[in-house]
């Protein structure tokens, strides 16, 4: 899951306007450091007042970061001046570095004023840069939070994105439900207590892997069908 953090955002219409980015990408999951949160935020918004509603809001830095198993800072000004001994990489990088990945992930946004400070940045996991001219590399902090979501979720229609919904752990058991009913149908094993070892087996199996709900249909469809054959083959030579 990724979240969107801002740390100590200034202007309240900044904020209102990233929860209605937000909410354009398809992202729902915002953090605040000590917010300036005011009615003006809520109508920047427009239809996005859920995503601060639902907002997380914390007291420092430190809070935040123990939210995240990954994290990422966001910087207008790349380099060894300004990031000490790292290399920012581009937002297209950062889609393909995030691809699969199962944590919690922060995208770490600072102040309109001065972004993030260099002792912030030293602690997050790797940074982000979004190029632009070297006339005026400074974005606005809405923009530069829209172009990264952009970069995450380009080539992939909300359609797609909605068919890689993860298993829930009902849609699990149902799917270890239906190998043991084929196992019953098959007798197989023949002894109970090694079949039961053969369940809890393809029990830890499912709860290792990383699946998704589209799938787990997919898989349970195929093995109930070969389960109730089975029980109709058997029922029909009694």
């Amino acid at each position: 899951m990724i979240s969107v953090v801002l740390v100590e955002p200034e202007g309240p219409a900044n904020i209102g306007m990233i929860a209605r980015t937000m909410k354009n990408f398809g992202f729902s999951s915002l953090v605040m450091v000590k917010p300036n949160i005011t009615e003006e935020s809520y109508s920047y918004a427009v239809h996005a007042g859920d995503v601060l509603d639902r907002a997380t809001v914390v007291e420092s830095f430190d809070e935040a970061l123990e939210l995240f198993d990954l994290t990422v800072g966001t910087t207008g000004k790349p380099g060894k001046g300004f990031i000490p001994y790292r290399v920012p990489i581009y937002p297209w990088e950062l889609g393909e570095t995030l691809e699969g990945y199962p944590g919690r992930v922060g995208l770490f946004f600072g102040r309109e004023s001065i972004g993030l400070r260099n002792d912030e940045l030293e602690r997050l996991d790797f940074t982000v840069t979004v190029p632009t001219s070297g006339e005026y590399p400074v974005m606005n902090l809405a923009q530069s939070v829209a172009v990264i979501l952009y970069e995450l979720t380009k080539g992939k229609p909300e359609a797609k994105v909605r068919s890689l919904e993860p298993a829930t752990r009902r849609e699990k058991e149902e799917l270890v439900g239906a190998w043991e009913r084929l196992l019953e149908a098959l007798n197989y094993p023949k002894d109970p207590e090694r079949r039961e070892v053969f369940a809890k087996v393809f029990r830890r199996f499912v709860g290792r892997a990383v699946l998704y709900g589209r799938e787990v249909h997919t898989l349970i469809g195929p093995l109930r069908k070969a389960a109730i054959k089975l029980e109709e083959c058997r029922d029909a030579e009694r």
